[in-house]
Order: structure tokens, then sequence, then C-alpha cells
């Protein structure tokens, strides 16, 4: 069992995965995660804040019966994805009278993907209170963290505030609430470069509603909770405001060894320029380390050889993500290798669509890179200090 008293009569009930390893067949989790559900008894109502994923239903019921729960009046559904709203079809089916709170986006959401009827749904408007007697839940919908439907629901009376994905972390942890450490920041920083990143200007906007709400208890969806929030919103107002790092990140892949001799050159000539340097063998690379440094990097370089006229696959997985995680980054370059020819620059430069960037020369060599390709480099690094000293 999982059950912890956060307050009188709020309890934490979901349930911890230590094992799994892998989020949404993509993003790795190499600490776990869990699924935060909450439960508030008031004096006339009982409320379940989100459930669990599918295959951990039953430990949730069994954590209610433990507390002896008789009866659930609603079910607030705060966000439609399966980890936190796939237990529900299991919950109404053991407590059939309850209702399904959400708002409308919500609803349409969880009919077509977990078959809800639609006469289990309550919705509710933005700013709407819910009364359960001696607590009320007030909704403030917060779309675009991370999905369009995704909401919050704050407990005024014992000023908690549930952000479901928002502010959370993948961490696997026995402790109910956030420590302070390297440990509990690298995973926060790690879902929030995978998860909210893309949704930077969202992401400010609610951040500054939290920040106003003022919650003594941030009860997130993932990871543990916050009983000191200062700590992760001023960790959150780092990570998406403008300021970036004199870093440079290199996600790079390399065929025959041309490619590679170029980074490796390009690697030591920054950090001799006292350049923080971040490099990624794209084939041996965890997509979550990769989004980490991206969140303040100044510059980014792809290194690529070049493959039937075009960029390896690996680096258009790259280039791919760094487009879709949308970072702040400043600068992006290219160096590689070619046989021929091709088309590898005009490629990977029609991929960066999203990103607000300056794209510095890029260094295509033919082959093994020769003395001018190396002073080529020399260039590119000098190119990329004095582009930092005018944003840093």
């Amino acid at each position: 069992m999982s059950i912890r008293i956060i307050k009188e009569n709020i309890y934490a009930v979901g349930v911890i995965d230590w094992d799994r390893r892998l989020f949404d067949e993509l993003i790795p989790l190499p600490d776990g995660t869990t699924y935060n559900a909450y439960l508030i008894k008031g004096s006339d109502k009982v409320a379940l804040l989100d459930t669990v994923d599918p295959p951990f239903g039953q430990e949730l019921l069994e954590n209610l019966q433990e507390l002896k729960v008789d009866r659930i009046d609603y079910i607030i559904s705060h966000h439609g994805e399966q980890d936190h709203s796939g237990a529900i079809p299991r919950l109404l089916a053991g407590y059939p009278m309850a209702k399904v709170v959400v708002n409308q986006k919500n609803k349409e959401l969880l009919k077509n993907h977990l078959l809800v009827a639609d006469g289990k749904f309550l919705v509710v408007a933005d700013r709407e209170t819910l009364s359960l007697g001696d607590k009320t839940l007030e909704f403030i919908f917060a779309p675009w963290v991370h999905w369009p439907e995704t909401i919050f629901s704050y407990l005024k009376e014992d000023n908690i505030l549930f952000t479901c994905d928002f502010l959370g972390s993948h961490l696997a942890t026995s402790d109910l609430y956030a420590k302070e450490g390297p440990k509990v920041y690298a995973a926060a920083k790690r879902y929030y470069a995978e998860v909210m990143m893309p949704f930077r200007p969202l992401v400010t906007k609610h951040l500054e509603i939290v920040k106003q709400l003022n919650p003594g208890i941030v009860a997130t969806s993932h990871g543990p909770i916050y009983d000191k929030p200062k700590y992760i919103l001023e960790a959150y107002a780092d990570w998406v405001g403008e300021a970036v790092g004199n870093k440079v990140v290199i996600p790079y892949v390399s065929m025959h060894g041309s490619t590679k001799v170029m980074v490796d050159y390009f690697v030591e000539k920054l950090m001799a320029q006292g350049v923080k340097v971040k490099p990624f063998n794209l084939t041996a690379m965890d997509l979550g380390d990769l989004a980490m440094e991206l969140v303040d990097a100044a510059t980014v370089v792809l290194g690529t050889p070049t493959v039937l006229a075009g960029p390896h696959p690996s680096a258009v997985y790259a280039a791919y993500l760094l487009n879709a995680l949308r970072p702040k980054t400043k600068f992006v370059s290219l160096i590689g290798s070619f046989g021929w020819g091709g088309k590898t620059v005009e490629q990977i430069a029609g991929m960066l669509t999203a990103l607000k960037v300056e794209i510095l020369a890029p260094v295509m060599v033919k082959g093994l890179p020769k003395e001018e390709d190396f002073r080529r480099l020399d260039r590119l690094v000098d190119d990329i200090l004095k582009k930092h000293q005018g944003v840093l």
C-alpha cells in the first residue's frame, strides 16, 4: 500500500511504478515514476483526484478499500492521458454513483479513448467551484501543459494546488515530499525538458497563475509533491526565462570516422575557450539527457555524415526532436562530411522551422578533414564565441 496523509481527510492514494523504464515508447525513465492520485473527504462529498495507469487500477482500489472508502461522489480528471485517467472505467465499476468531473475537451477525449458513457460526466467551466461540504475545489483551466484539456484543482480551505503534470517529475520514490537536492532537481528538469519545454510560453503563463495563488502545497501527478513550492517555482522560472548558458550541445553520428574527427577537434577548441560543451553520440543517446542539456544551451551544432545525398537518419531524428522540443537556443550550425555531394545542409535547415534561431555557417567537408577544414572549424568556434558574448 502507498497511502499517505497530506492533511486531515486528504490522502495520497496513488501508486509507485518502480520498474517502468520507458514512457510513450519514447521517453526513458531511468528512475521509474509514480501515478499520483488524491482522495479528499469533505463533510458532504468525497472526491478522487485522478486515477492511475490501467495496470495499477486494482492497487488503487485496494488503497481506497484500506481507507474504508465506501463511496466516491466525484472523480476529478485533470488530464485525459491514460497514466492519469486510464483506471476511470475500473473506478466507475467499483463506485457506480461517481461522476467524472471534466472540462468539455476532456469529456470528448475520455468518451473516445476510454468509452466512458456520456451520462457519467459533470462538465465544469474555468474557475468554477465544486463544494464537498467543508472543502471547496476551484478548477483552473491550464491548456497545453501539456495537453489541450489539462486543468488544475485548487483546494481553497487547505491551500493545496493539484497541478497534474505541471511541475512534476518521473521519479519513483518513497518520499511523499520532494527533498531539495540534485536528484529531485535533475528529475524535474528532465521532465520539464521532455514534456513541458515545447510549450514554454504557456508554461510561463501558468507559472504566473501558480505564483499568484501562492499555494502551501503543490501536489503533482508524477513524482514527489512540494510542501515548499518555492523550490520548484524558482527552478521553472530559470528554465522558462530567456537567459541561456555559455554552452554548446553537439548531437552527432559518424559512420566512417570523418565526422567524429571533426567533432573531437571542435569540442577541444570550444573547451579551450572556456565554453561548456556536451557532445551526444546519437547511436547511444538517452533522449532525456539530450533534452535536459538543451534547456539552457545557447548553441546546438549537429554533426552528421551524408547518406544517400542527405543527413544520416539519426541526425534527422535529432533535428526533429530539436524542432519539436523548441528550446530557447539562439544559434544552430552543422558540421560533417560527404562523399560526393548532397543536400544535407538544406534538409536539416528545412526541419528547424519551429525554432527562432540564427543559423551559423556550416562546415561540411569532403572525406576526412584537411588543414583548411580545421581552419573553418576554428572560424566557427570564433563565431560562436562572438555570438555568445552578445547574448550572455
